[in-house]
């Protein structure tokens, strides 16, 4: 832990407890949507989901990269990661991006743009919390957050939602959090 990392957050008035358990949430969140993703990608099969294959891809590999950006924040502020995956798994801030029961591409494509719009939302809270007060874990979110509106948009655009004004990145991934990757 970071002592005086801590104490500086903890005087601008934020609840650091409160504030790595939202961090450890979402950290779960993002490892568990990385499985999940990785379950829904291989069932993209045919015409349709050849066409979905590649952006699902992407958004998979960058949330294992949140997940990676997340972790050394969590243990700075004096928190850390459960020892027991499946405790880890339970405690995720957004419901599983399971499988459904028909794996038809538009119904695959509704459980990914669901699983994000929850990512959109928990990050958003992050950063209002943190505002002005904790500069490192608001870039962070930020930065996460800005790599989950672009995947939101891109599934939203599938089905049918509307043009987001987002392109699909060619040869890089994590273009906002890959600082925090280093």
């Amino acid at each position: 832990m970071a002592k005086v990392t801590r104490e500086m957050v903890e005087k601008t008035g934020i609840n650091v407890d409160q504030l790595v358990e939202l961090l450890v949430k979402n950290a779960a969140a993002e490892l568990t949507t990385f499985y999940y993703y990785t379950i829904l990608r291989v069932n993209l099969i045919g015409l349709e989901g050849e066409g979905i294959k590649e952006i699902a891809e992407v958004a998979r590999i960058e949330d294992r990269n949140h997940f990676e950006a997340l972790v050394p924040r969590i243990y700075e502020l004096g928190g850390k990661l459960p020892d027991c995956m499946k405790a880890f798994h339970d405690l995720s801030a957004c419901p599983p991006a399971s499988l459904p029961k028909n794996p038809k591409p538009m119904d695959l494509l509704k459980v990914l743009v669901e699983a994000e719009r929850c990512a959109v939302r928990g990050y958003t809270h992050i950063c209002n919390l943190t505002a002005g007060k904790d500069h490192r874990t608001y870039d962070l979110s930020q930065a996460i957050l800005n790599e989950e509106i672009e995947h939101e948009s891109w599934f939203s655009e599938f089905l049918g939602e509307g043009p987001s004004g987002h392109f699909m990145r060619r040869g890089e991934t994590s273009p906002f959090v890959s600082k925090f990757l280093r």
